[in-house]
């Protein structure tokens, strides 16, 4: 049966994913930076595509400056996410905050600090738990999800 593309039409190509970046911001008191999007409202943590010539950690600090107005130290990875509606594979850091000032962008309307309840509270499952995971002390995770829900292991 030949390959097809997501439209459904035949391939010969490979299907191509997508690598973006993002950053788990946590504070000394321990909150984490959260983005409200300007697309389309939903809270998560700052990221985005990872540009060619770049590295992971080069672009982790570039989105969260990008989108925040803070300055990063990377720590390390803490998750690799794949949205499988979508194709993008998401490559998450743990960061610490290293200067800077909050202030929105034209990719955000609200930047904050949140506790890890609130981020429980405002954001989709599939992103909540890249911060959570983050806390956690067992990275890096390995998860997938549709864009809004994780889904389970099928044997």
């Amino acid at each position: 049966m030949p390959r097809r593309d997501y439209e459904g039409d035949p391939v010969n190509a490979t299907p191509r994913h997508s690598v973006s970046v993002a950053g788990v911001v946590v504070r000394d008191d321990g909150r984490l930076l959260a983005i409200r999007r300007a697309d389309n409202g939903t809270w998560e943590p700052p990221g985005g595509v990872l540009e060619l010539a770049e590295t992971p950690e080069d672009g982790v600090r570039r989105e969260v400056l990008e989108e925040t107005g803070i300055h990063v130290e990377v720590d390390q990875l803490t998750g690799v996410y794949k949205n499988v509606t979508a194709g993008v594979v998401a490559l998450v850091f743990r960061c610490k905050p290293s200067g800077g000032t909050e202030r929105v962008s034209g990719e955000t309307t609200a930047v904050q600090w949140l506790t890890a309840d609130e981020v429980t509270e405002r954001m989709s499952e599939a992103y909540a738990i890249r911060l959570l995971d983050a806390l956690d002390g067992n990275s890096p995770h390995v998860r997938s999800h549709d864009g809004r829900q994780l889904l389970t292991d099928q044997a």
